[in-house]
């Protein structure tokens, strides 16, 4: 599956998901776009995934008709999501285009 992370989202999250691709936003220059044009450009470069600690995505945006799933994580903290990243990669193996979880810790 190819996996876009959010600003924010833990970066070693990426070494838990084999089997995957995986860029950031940083990495591919979208740091710095909003929201609706980040889901945007992760849509038209064909990303399947968007993983994001954005709590208020969902009220943000219509996510209702995304061409991507999106997973929120509910923390930007590292050391907090590594006890559960073999139930993070889960949840990801688990979801399909349109899909739309949040993983609470």
């Amino acid at each position: 599956m190819k996996i876009l992370f959010d600003q924010g989202t833990p970066a070693p999250l990426r070494k838990h998901l084999a089997g995957h691709y995986v860029d950031t936003a940083f990495e591919r220059g979208w740091s710095m776009i909003q929201n609706s044009q980040l889901l945007k450009a992760a849509e038209d470069a064909r990303y399947e995934l968007f993983v994001t600690t954005d709590q208020n995505m969902k009220y943000q945006q219509n996510l209702q008709t995304r061409k991507v799933a999106i997973l929120v994580l509910s923390t930007t903290s590292w050391r907090r999501l590594m006890p559960f990243a073999k139930s993070i990669a889960e949840a990801v193996n688990s979801m399909r285009v349109g899909d739309n979880k949040e993983f609470q810790i």
